[in-house]
């Protein structure tokens, strides 16, 4: 897959007269197209600054930046490769209607308005916009502003797709909405940088994590890797009915002791722990034909990942 952004060992120091604050120190982050990178960190993590520099907002210190192999710091280009949906959806004009953001942004994007106006009606009705197209921004609903300012960020049909918490404040429903309509863009082939404190929605949506802590990159891979590193190997069995060792249930209670199993004590005794998971067949053995409600492993998500890897520092 071919690359749409590559930044490379990105530095930024900001100097007063009184502090030197080294915002990013060392980061080199690579979008493929067709890829979602979750890109995490706590608040003054140096997210902000790196996603800055990526735009081309701020200069580095060091380092360098191509998107779509064009450099945003020294040849414009690169714009026309860089869509962005800000929170709080700052990339619309809320007194304008979703058919005018279209077809300003288009124009100011480098399209004629001809071209402009055309791929903004193709967008709302892929969005399921058209019946809102003349209506005020502002008077839409929060999910219905967050697809326009998505349709916005594709107008001139961009390679890197910038994302700043897409999903915040957004109900259920809506939120499923703009899920899909990542996960639709991401199967055209275009790369996304997504920025979000909802780890489950990164985790849902993301291929690769890399999480930023005090200007370093901390950890970066594969996103259900990143998980299953953290995660543990035991097995939770929930019986349907406790154990009872006055009962009929002597005999199995004491197998499952001779094996080191945990039963939980009263009136838990009814959930089962196997830390060493070759003892899963055996354990279901000695159970039947007991019910079980259910057989959970230990996994851990990607907020516990995020919260292992941003204390240990």
């Amino acid at each position: 897959m071919s690359s749409v952004l590559t930044a490379t060992h990105l530095q930024k120091t900001y100097r007063t007269p009184d502090t030197v604050l080294t915002a990013v120190k060392d980061v080199s982050l690579s979008i493929d197209r067709g890829e979602v990178l979750a890109f995490l960190g706590p608040n003054g993590a140096g997210k902000t600054t790196t996603i800055k520099m990526i735009a081309g907002l701020i200069q580095p210190d060091n380092g360098s930046v191509l998107v779509n192999g064009y450099n945003p710091h020294a040849d414009t280009r690169a714009f026309a490769s860089i869509g962005a949906v800000l929170e709080g959806n700052r990339n619309l004009y809320w007194r304008l209607t979703p058919e005018e953001n279209l077809s300003y942004f288009g124009v100011l994007r480098g399209l004629s308005p001809k071209v402009a106006r055309q791929r903004g009606r193709e967008l709302l009705d892929r969005f399921e916009l058209s019946h809102k197209r003349k209506s005020v921004v502002q008077q839409l609903s929060r999910g219905m502003q967050q697809k326009v300012a998505i349709a916005v960020a594709l107008v001139h049909d961009p390679a890197l797709l910038l994302l700043d918490e897409p999903t915040l404040g957004l109900d259920v429903e809506a939120t499923e909405t703009v899920k899909r309509l990542i996960r639709e863009v991401v199967a055209e082939g275009k790369g996304i940088l997504l920025t979000t404190h909802q780890l489950d929605v990164a985790e849902d949506l993301s291929d690769r994590t890399a999480i930023i802590n005090q200007g370093e990159i901390v950890a970066e891979k594969a996103t259900a890797e990143l998980i299953k590193e953290f995660s543990g190997t035991a097995y939770h069995i929930q019986l349907a009915e406790p154990l009872d060792d006055l009962k009929n249930d002597l005999d199995c209670i004491t197998k499952l002791n001779y094996l080191g199993i945990t039963i939980a004590p009263q009136p838990d005794n009814q959930r089962i722990t196997i830390e060493d998971p070759n003892q899963l067949y055996a354990v279901l053995d000695i159970l039947n034909p007991r019910t079980i409600e259910s057989l959970t492993r230990d996994k851990a998500t990607l907020t516990d990942v995020f919260l292992a890897l941003t204390r240990k520092t």
